[in-house]
């Protein structure tokens, strides 16, 4: 996508039909949010439930995956590092107060602060300035080709609210502080949060006041986390709930021959990959002392070679996993089939490869994983460390509920860990500033917490950052995850095939990206 000559979005409110015979919603899936405040931790669960309630100034057509407009109804290029945005006219806070571009100077700074995680999707932004109560400039330190699908997650706060509730700064989640904004919600978009119990439930009510206008019929929405894949699925067949996010791949048979149900099947912009503590010298709770075998490139071929991956796609994921080898989906800007070729499962290259690193007998080492987050996650973590049992690998399995699991591993407090990465603007460069690029400033490294570092890498992604030419910009994505495949550093397992289950009478648009469009769901 090139940035050029002027772009301007149609001023047209979201084209949907009146509503009909409203309902109320009630949906599950294993995971839990970690907080309300919508620049503290990037998870997409979580901004999957927070775009209920707050909205972007841009954000994607759930059929098209093209970028729409929002809270910004035309933009336009002043110049190329200079985007004018034009704001909709009418819309309300929640508190019945009228958003203006001091609310979204305010918000988009606030997701560039010290304690956001949202910075991969403010790269590359200098400022952003008021120009009227109706118009913002976003200043660009140079041309920015993927700005529009950046801005898709940056939400809108009211300015005068967090300062009221001392949430001025997004909650810092390594630290066990608490803000206003972290337990309470107040946005413009199309439900109102009006309570959260978590590990309980949240309910959300439809706004009256909503400047839009719904496809869907549903009032109000009960998402309630269910760790368990029985009991979910119990909750389904029984009429508890209404649909599952995630029902289990032993369980889909007998969903899918259900009459009362359906199952709606997509290919999510997600891959499952282990990542490694590349950086220390010496890792915690391992029988080496004095050196990291991780940071050896061997020993990471070894570990990745050791693991079955077809077996794990075939008996754990029942076909809902892609084995993979590489850090993205195909759906994403930068992937082709030869980058996404797996090296050979092997144990005897693997063992091979441990001897010549000097580790031919295997080590201990830490290995983390969530429990309720990805599909099958503790099952494939369980089947992992019994490939590495086999060529000496003894790892240390300890799993936790994902509210727990991420802010441990963003402390770097894993030596091997589990991470599943969607990428919500379909461009590689997302990935590679957050997984591969050495940490620094402005969403690079972001979620690089095995502290990967290559010189090629960063000089690869700081040009991607800027490069405007299509084809130049698209050979070196692929260059840069050939790189990151090369290297090992990471070990890609597989892309997730994600199954809905529902009952017969709910409509919705299954997206790749695994989010409920609540503005389209109908319950007849």
């Amino acid at each position: 996508m090139k940035i050029k000559h002027v772009l301007l979005a149609t001023a047209v409110t979201l084209c949907f039909a009146p509503a009909l015979h409203a309902k109320p919603f009630k949906w599950t899936s294993q995971g839990e949010i970690s907080t309300w405040d919508i620049h503290s931790q990037n998870n997409a669960l979580q901004s999957g439930l927070h775009a209920n309630v707050y909205e972007s100034l841009v954000y994607y057509n759930s059929r098209t995956f093209q970028v729409e407009p929002v809270l910004a109804t035309a933009w336009r290029e002043i110049s190329p590092t200079q985007m004018r945005f034009t704001l909709r006219e009418g819309v309300k806070f929640h508190d019945g107060s009228v958003m203006n571009a001091d609310d979204v100077v305010y918000s988009l700074n606030r997701a560039m602060a010290k304690t956001s995680n949202f910075t991969p999707f403010t790269q590359g932004i200098s400022k952003v300035v008021k120009v009227d109560a109706k118009t913002i400039d976003i200043i660009l330190v140079s041309p920015n080709p993927v700005l529009l699908r950046q801005l898709t997650e940056l939400r809108i706060m009211s300015k005068a609210w967090a300062e009221k509730n001392k949430s001025v700064e997004p909650k810092d989640m390594k630290g066990t502080d608490e803000t206003f904004a972290h337990r309470n919600a107040m946005g413009t978009g199309p439900y109102t949060l009006e309570s959260w119990q978590p590990d309980v439930r949240m309910v959300f009510k439809r706004n009256p006041n909503w400047w839009g206008k719904m496809d869907g019929n549903v009032t109000e929405i009960v998402y309630t986390p269910i760790k368990s894949a029985a009991t979910r699925i119990a909750a389904l067949l029984s009429g508890e709930v209404d649909f599952v996010l995630d029902p289990t791949p032993q369980d889909l048979a007998r969903l899918r021959a259900n009459p009362d149900l359906k199952v709606v099947d997509g290919l999510e912009n997600r891959t499952i990959f282990l990542g490694m503590d590349q950086f220390r010298d010496e890792l915690p709770g391992s029988n080496v002392k004095g050196k990291n075998p991780l940071k050896d490139l061997r020993v990471r071929k070894a570990l990745y070679q050791a693991i079955d991956a077809d077996t794990i796609s075939r008996n754990i994921m029942r076909g809902l996993g892609k084995p993979t080898g590489t850090l993205v989906a195909p759906q994403v800007a930068g992937w082709t089939e030869a980058v996404g070729k797996r090296m050979p499962y092997s144990v005897d290259t693997a063992k091979k490869l441990l001897a010549e690193a000097g580790y031919p007998d295997g080590f201990e080492v830490d290995f983390a994983c969530p429990n309720n987050r990805y599909i099958n996650d503790e099952a494939i973590c369980q089947a992992v460390t019994a490939m590495w049992s086999r060529i000496g690998v003894k790892a240390k399995l300890r799993t936790l509920p994902l509210v727990n699991y991420f802010p441990m591993i963003q402390r770097n407090e894993a030596s091997i860990y589990m991470l599943g990465w969607g990428v919500p603007t379909f461009d590689a460069l997302y990935s590679l500033q957050s997984l591969v690029r050495t940490v620094g400033t402005g969403g690079d490294g972001n979620y690089n917490v095995g502290r990967y570092s290559n010189q090629r890498m960063d000089y690869l992604v700081d040009r991607i950052k800027v490069e405007t030419d299509a084809p130049v910009r698209s050979r070196m994505l692929t260059e840069a995850l050939q790189l990151s495949n090369d290297t090992v550093s990471h070990i890609p397992l597989h892309d997730q095939v994600i199954p809905w289950a529902m009952k017969k009478n709910v409509e919705m648009i299954h997206r790749a990206d695994n989010r409920v469009d609540m503005r389209a769901v109908k319950v007849n």
